[in-house]
C-alpha cells in the first residue's frame, strides 16, 4: 500500500467546508430554540402533555416551569420533577 500524501490546498478547503458545516449546523440550533420554547409555552398554557425527544429517548409529561434560554421542568406519573436543558432537546411533540 502506497501512501499519497494529499495538497495542502486540499486540505485547506476540507477544513474550510467542515468549518462551514458546523457554521450552519449552530445557526439552525439557534433558530429553534424559540419555536421549542413557544411549544413548550402552549403546553403548560393549555395544560396539555407534551413529549419530548432527547438523545434519542421519549420523555412525556406535563410541562410546570420553563426558565427561557435554560431549561424546562416536567412532571408525569412515574416522577414529580423532570428538568430537561433546552439545548439538548431534538424534538417536540404535541397531541
Amino acid at each position: 500500500m502506497t501512501f499519497v500524501p494529499t495538497s495542502s490546498r486540499a486540505l485547506r478547503r476540507t477544513l474550510a467546508g467542515l468549518a462551514f458545516v458546523c457554521a450552519c449546523s449552530a445557526a439552525a440550533a439557534a433558530n429553534v430554540l424559540p419555536g421549542i420554547e413557544q411549544a413548550l409555552s402552549a403546553a403548560q398554557q393549555e395544560k396539555r402533555g407534551i413529549t419530548l425527544y432527547v438523545a434519542g429517548q421519549a420523555i412525556g409529561g406535563a410541562v410546570t416551569r420553563i426558565e427561557p434560554g435554560q431549561w424546562v421542568e416536567l412532571r408525569n406519573q412515574t416522577s414529580s420533577k423532570i428538568i430537561v436543558r433546552l439545548d439538548r432537546i431534538d424534538a417536540v411533540a404535541l397531541p
